[in-house]
């Protein structure tokens, strides 16, 4: 009986690793978005940065003014250097992202700070390294109509 049990467990593996085996396999060539190293933008209108010291790219959402407190901030800022420059902001707002949830992820943008300033738009911070706080500019939202709320 231990035999057979034995022998009908040993078909049964050999089948299913045959048939796993036979699978197709995709011969296609990946697409040019695969293959680009660079991001694309998240929306119409969005351009891609690199920051100030060049070791990652920011996006820039609209065009600030010439002489507006967006015009004087860069990608890649940090929020102190940021409030210094052009003031605190009227509002803000802060949410984990989804990187919060990868086991053993020990990299940064585990949750962002939005600052809203009326008339200008947006600006989001977003931490450089695990467990940093959000103090790293990544993206630029130009909006004159904004109400500097949230």
């Amino acid at each position: 009986m231990r035999t057979k049990m034995l022998l009908s467990t040993g078909i049964l593996v050999s089948v299913l690793f045959g048939c796993a085996s036979h699978q197709k396999a995709d011969t296609s060539a990946p697409s040019a978005s695969e293959t680009s190293d660079s991001p694309s933008p998240s929306s119409p209108g969005a351009r891609i940065v690199k920051s100030r010291d060049g070791s990652f790219d920011g996006e820039i959402i609209g065009t600030p003014a010439p002489n507006s407190k967006f015009a004087k901030v860069e990608i890649g800022m940090g929020l102190r250097q940021v409030e210094d420059l052009i003031g605190r902001a009227d509002d803000t707002d802060s949410h984990i992202t989804g990187k919060q949830f990868i086991p053993f992820f020990f990299g940064g943008d585990t949750h962002r700070l939005e600052a809203f300033y009326k008339n200008e738009g947006q600006l989001t911070f977003s931490p450089a390294h695990l467990g940093g706080l959000p103090d790293v500019l990544i993206r630029i939202t130009v909006d004159p109509k904004a109400t500097g709320y949230r």
